[in-house]
């Protein structure tokens, strides 16, 4: 139970005993709903790192969770229902953004739309996608919560995560609130971009999971402060290298098109740096960028917009904040003493999410 690299095929295995325990119940709602659970069966179980259970894991047995009361069968349900959170928030994303692929595959709007199409049916098939695919969102969100409630934790577990889990749906929702205010007023301000990188990605991805893991264990608060911490910054560098993946990444490897930011016009601190840069040393180029971010889908000019945000030097300021998030999140856990092997764990991990390539 304490190998980190076994972990994650665990929570894929846990969430196949889940979905199997559900599938007789919806069934007898009927066959359309099956298979929109077949949907988001396929989605949750064929991609994913599981980033966030491992991430509570780690927070949990940070706090000697192993050494409690805790079934560590029980805590590995309860964690593994974070996959049914991320699969709510991305697949809610993918409608936002009218990304027609996920993970290299179409997105579920876009296979429901397909099915609607396929099938003659009555109606506009677009709409038909997106309905069905926000109400599979939305299936996700509550199995969240029953998976998590039903692990079969102990009453004071539970109630030592209620802040935790109560805080991070919050916040990875207003998080996306903030992400389209900001798509909306094509606001320019780092710091706009920046919250939405800390409450739509790194709260929910590692420093909640973090504070979940150490809170069901009954972590001590400055324990709990220096995970946090940790993963605030850590959570920050994760969301700026999928920035950068959003516009330089390879598309045989993140399954999304090239330019794939620059298309839906992403506020991120990634742009705003270019436009910064550019505003002080190449007005036109500024100029170019504002008008072609969020507003072309030529292939050709999308690629000269990634041009003149790498050649304004913001790839390269991005990646230095990466570097610097990353020791600082570091310096989080040697400065509160924690446990030497939790801390190689944690740097091991924050390495994987913050130089990943998908």
């Amino acid at each position: 139970m304490t190998a980190f690299d076994e972990f994650p095929r665990r929570v894929t295995a846990t969430l196949h005993r889940y979905f199997d325990a559900r599938a007789e119940e919806v069934a007898r709602i009927g066959e359309p709903v099956s298979l929109a659970v077949q949907h988001l069966r396929d989605f949750v179980l064929n991609g994913g790192k599981r980033v966030r259970p491992t991430y509570a894991w780690a927070g949990f047995l940070g706090a000697k969770g192993l050494d409690g009361a805790e079934d560590p069968e029980a805590v590995l349900t309860a964690l593994s229902s974070l996959e049914f959170i991320q699969a709510c928030a991305l697949i809610h994303d993918d409608i936002i953004d009218a990304s027609d692929t996920r993970r290299g595959q179409p997105t579920i709007h876009r296979r429901m739309e397909a099915h609607h199409r396929d099938h003659g049916w009555h109606g506009e098939a677009g709409h038909f996608g997106e309905s069905v695919a926000i109400l599979v969102g939305d299936m996700a969100l509550a199995w969240a919560e029953d998976m998590f409630l039903d692990s079969g934790l102990s009453p004071d577990a539970l109630r030592r995560a209620r802040e935790p889990w109560r805080a991070m749906r919050t916040e990875v929702i207003g998080g996306q609130v903030l992400d389209i205010v900001s798509e909306a007023s094509g606001t320019e301000d780092i710091a706009a971009a920046e919250a939405v990188n800390r409450f739509k990605t790194a709260a929910y991805t590692i420093e909640r999971p973090l504070h979940l893991g150490a809170a069901l264990a009954g972590g001590s608060p400055e324990l709990i402060a220096a995970l946090r911490g940790y993963g605030r910054d850590i959570g920050i560098a994760y969301q700026l290298r999928d920035d950068q993946l959003g516009v330089f990444g390879d598309p045989s490897v993140t399954g999304k098109p090239a330019g794939d930011d620059v298309r839906n016009g992403k506020r991120t601190v990634l742009l705003a740096t270019a436009l910064q840069a550019a505003d002080a040393h190449d007005p036109a180029a500024a100029e170019e960028l504002r008008q072609g971010v969020g507003h072309t889908r030529d292939e050709a000019h999308v690629h000269r917009l990634t041009e003149i945000i790498r050649d304004m030097g913001a790839e390269d300021a991005v990646e230095n904040s990466i570097a610097e998030l990353q020791e600082s999140g570091l310096r989080h856990l040697t400065e509160a003493g924690i446990d030497p092997e939790l801390t190689e764990n944690l740097r091991m991990l924050a390495l994987r999410a913050t130089e990943r390539r998908s």
